[in-house]
């Protein structure tokens, strides 16, 4: 018999009952925010797994006390919980294995704890806390997940100096997506600066990981970015380049892969359209450019396909287009997937074809606190020795913000 799970509603009795509080002390000493997601999302693949049902809600709750002498103290509690007993699906810990994954686990936990302190350009954070750089490529929260990630450490940003800007973060654990069963203690140094220009936004970047366990390893990444966009008359145009290296080395292996994207696209009449490439190397067939810290399914399909990179490293050809329409916004998307280097993995079938995704999503705001979206992608698998299947998903929100 399958085990159901009742319904916990505390949390987000607690959320909405301090969201609005009127309580004097509790306005003159800090601001409380609730933030509300039911969602519904459905896996069919083909494979043996059972199909997927699942509906969660997730709960935030935010306090930000007064700033004092430039200190203040971030607090978020989050919550996420099966409810109405619409769970089957494989949360990743053990429950229903024998469907498809969605990885929304049941969990309560501190989200964020952290001291701030903010000063003429300067913002030092000590404690857990969200942090992302650039487009969530290499560093991000995964808020797209009812358990978003974060990280236990130190950051530093420095915005003092016209046009520039300097980050610095170590990072000692890295709190993922699937409650702190599967939390990784780290050692982590990541660096990030910017520089504005009258062209766009110029990058360099050094993310020097390290899991902190008894074995040698790291995982260093080296790159430069740049991004921007021009308007002329009607038209809006965007540009983006990207390159980077990276050197994978452990006490037993060392493997160096690099990154690419480019991506142009145009704005007209409420219409937008973009085209792009994106290349996340191979190591002679053996290893794939690794990105662990991304939010994964903001990129390669949302069908997530390839939250790890291939060891023959993937290439991903992409066009979008969105807009506007009904008081909400659209987007349609189609990636063209296959393998960096097909034919040079040792002892392993040659890999070219890795298939093909379409996504559509619709988000619509209402009533001022409130959202809906719907989302849809479709997989269709590439070569046989890929490992891939069919995949759809498909998701329906109602998200609540006070």
């Amino acid at each position: 018999m399958k085990t159901r799970y009742p319904v916990k509603w505390p949390i987000t009795l607690i959320a909405l009952s301090s969201a609005y509080s009127v309580n004097s002390y509790a306005e003159d000493f800090a601001k409380v925010k609730a933030d509300l997601r039911l969602r519904y999302e459905r896996v069919e693949q083909d494979n043996a797994r059972l199909d997927a049902d699942a509906l969660t809600l997730r709960t935030r709750l935010n306090v930000v006390t007064k700033t004092v002498e430039g200190f203040s103290v971030v607090l978020d509690i989050e919550d996420s919980r099966r409810v109405f007993g619409l769970d089957d699906y494989n949360d990743t810990l053990g429950h229903n294995t024998n469907y498809s994954v969605v990885a929304d686990p049941e969990t309560t936990e501190v989200d964020q704890a952290f001291v701030q302190y903010k000063s003429k350009g300067l913002t030092a954070k000590i404690g857990r806390q969200v942090i992302v750089y650039d487009n969530h490529r290499f560093l991000g929260h995964v808020g797209f997940r009812q358990d978003r990630q974060t990280f236990d450490g130190v950051s530093v940003s420095y915005k003092g100096l016209k046009d520039l800007s300097v980050d610095y973060a170590y990072l000692g654990k890295r709190n993922r997506i699937f409650s702190d069963e599967k939390d990784v203690d780290s050692k982590d140094h990541l660096f990030n600066a910017a520089y504005k220009t009258a062209y766009g936004k110029l990058s360099a970047y050094a993310y020097l990981l390290e899991v902190d366990s008894t074995e040698s390893n790291s995982l260093d990444s080296y790159g430069l970015r740049f991004t921007g966009k021009q308007k002329m008359d009607s038209w809006g145009f965007l540009y983006t380049a990207e390159y980077a290296h990276q050197n994978n080395k452990t006490s037993n292996q060392n493997f160096d892969a690099n990154y690419a994207l480019l991506e142009l696209g145009a704005s007209v009449s409420g219409l937008t359209t973009k085209v792009g490439y994106e290349l996340l190397g191979s190591d002679n067939g053996n290893y794939g450019f690794s990105t662990p810290l991304a939010t994964l399914h903001k990129f390669n399909g949302w069908t997530d396909q390839f939250l790890a990179t291939p060891m023959q490293g993937l290439e991903d050809r992409y066009i979008s287009f969105s807009g506007k329409v009904w008081g909400g916004k659209w987007l349609l998307a189609y990636h063209d997937f296959s393998a960096d280097q097909p034919d040079n993995a040792i002892g392993a079938a040659a890999i070219d074809d890795l298939g093909d995704e379409i996504g559509l999503q619709f988000v619509m705001p209402f009533a001022k606190r409130y959202s809906w979206g719907l989302k849809y992608a479709s997989y269709s698998a590439g070569d046989s020795a890929s490992n891939k299947v069919d995949t759809d998903k498909l998701w329906l929100w109602l998200g609540a913000k006070f």
